[in-house]
């Protein structure tokens, strides 16, 4: 076996890993700080938890200089009572801090999803030193950077959703499979659409196999947790709960406007192209038909035993279909950079290409401000604020493409082929 360079040494040493890693964080930290990140999000969840103890009306409070207002399940502001166990400096320093820590569990869990070996306890070395170079790297993306920047809750919702995802068929903690997902789902509702994928592969399964199995078994626990979760909160409030499921819920423009450069759903595409804030049918007609034919094809991957695949599709389905998607949502971009390294013949140029529609901002390059400049968007600035549907759906037709070639390739190896005409040797001789 030839030496190993110093260089590659030093690549592999987890002590280096750990110290990039680190400098990353520390430089990220510090420019946002430079950057005077007001942290909005997480004052808002704050005022909830404050309006929640006081007996106050949930959906009635407005907080910051933004007047914003709570768009969660009541669940949520449940959840969010620890933020006002301390003072304000302290609470964005610990939700910075706490976030940073997610990255790097969000970045651990999607290598774990897409190459399950990894979680071996012979690889965790491995594991763990790829996990933290891809950290000190993933964490300046676009995505990354606002859910920091705003305090928001993203991470935590991916990383609950990929724990449940990521247990072992059989293995420890994969009788609690289905509970992240059901309290992420209780808290922000669009976790839900993985309940649909789980059910949806579950029983074809079991149609297949006659037996239980994991898909159905986390897809009714999940279904418990959530239940549990929502009729417990509604007996302990229940005034904002109704209000929440009966009205709260589709004043969808309670969130912001559909057109605003930040919303990269399809919804906010349409609004843009259209040159209006309410897509309407529209924007319905297009979430059917690409959910459906995303979902087809998530549900096929994980029949397949393709989890990952099933994973990534469903997570970016959701992104896209969901009326309004901020930017910071998209921190799915990580488990499907990883994926896309890890699957494509070219990966370098595929993974390249996404990540820097990742990390280039330029959603952020149109004009944008309160005076809803989206609205009249010429064909170059929509083109750069659909970034996000834009690769995603890329993604999609790449991958749709890729299963189609592969089929047609295995159509060509079983085809028999025609026997060629042999002649006998005594006419051969006659000649």
């Amino acid at each position: 076996m030839p030496p190993v360079s110093p260089s590659r040494a030093l690549f592999r040493s987890p002590a280096v890993a750990a110290a990039v890693c680190l400098l990353s964080f520390t430089a990220f930290w510090v420019a946002q700080r430079l950057a005077h990140v007001n942290m909005l999000d997480v004052m808002v969840y704050r005022a909830e938890a404050e309006t929640l103890r006081a007996g106050g009306d949930l959906y009635a409070m407005r907080a910051t200089s933004a007047n914003l207002a709570m768009t969660y399940p009541p669940f949520a502001a449940a959840l969010f009572v620890p933020l006002t166990l301390v003072g304000v400096p302290l609470m964005r320093t610990l939700t910075t801090a706490g976030n940073l820590l997610l990255v790097v569990a969000l970045v651990r869990l999607s290598l774990q999803l897409v190459r399950p070996a990894l979680a071996r306890p012979a690889a965790r070395a491995g594991l763990w030193r790829t996990t933290l170079w891809i950290a000190a790297v993933v964490v300046w993306c676009e995505p990354v950077w606002t859910t920091l920047r705003y305090g928001q809750i993203n991470l935590l919702v991916a990383v609950a959703v990929l724990w449940d995802l990521t247990r072992r068929e059989g293995g420890r903690g994969s009788r609690w499979a289905g509970l992240g997902i059901g309290l992420a789902t209780a808290v922000k509702l669009t976790p839900g659409l993985f309940v649909v994928l789980l059910f949806a592969a579950g029983l074809l399964l079991w149609r297949r196999d006659r037996a239980m199995n994991q898909w159905l078994r986390t897809a009714l626990t999940a279904t418990g947790v959530f239940l549990m979760t929502t009729l417990t909160t509604a007996l302990a409030l229940p005034a904002d709960s109704k209000k929440f499921w009966t009205e709260t819920l589709f004043e969808t423009g309670r969130v912001g406007h559909a057109e605003e450069t930040a919303n990269q759903s399809l919804s906010g595409v349409l609004a843009r192209l259209l040159h209006t804030d309410a897509p309407g049918l529209w924007w319905v007609a297009a979430a059917v038909l690409l959910g459906g034919a995303a979902m087809v094809l998530a549900v096929r991957a994980a029949v397949r035993g393709d989890r990952a695949v099933a994973v990534t599709v469903t997570a970016f389905t959701a992104l896209m279909i969901s009326p309004i998607s901020w930017s910071h949502h998209w921190v799915w971009c990580v488990p499907l950079l990883i994926l896309l390294y890890d699957r494509c013949t070219r990966a370098w140029i595929v993974t390249g290409a996404v990540a820097v529609a990742f990390a280039s901002f330029a959603l952020w390059w149109v004009p944008h401000d309160p005076g809803r400049p989206e609205l009249d968007q010429n064909a170059g600035q929509m083109l750069l604020s659909a970034v996000y549907p834009l690769t995603a759906l890329a993604v999609f037709a790449g991958y749709a493409l890729s299963l189609r070639r592969a089929r047609g390739r295995a159509s060509a190896e079983t085809v028999p082929r025609p026997r060629e005409e042999t002649r006998e040797p005594q006419a051969v001789a006659n000649e």
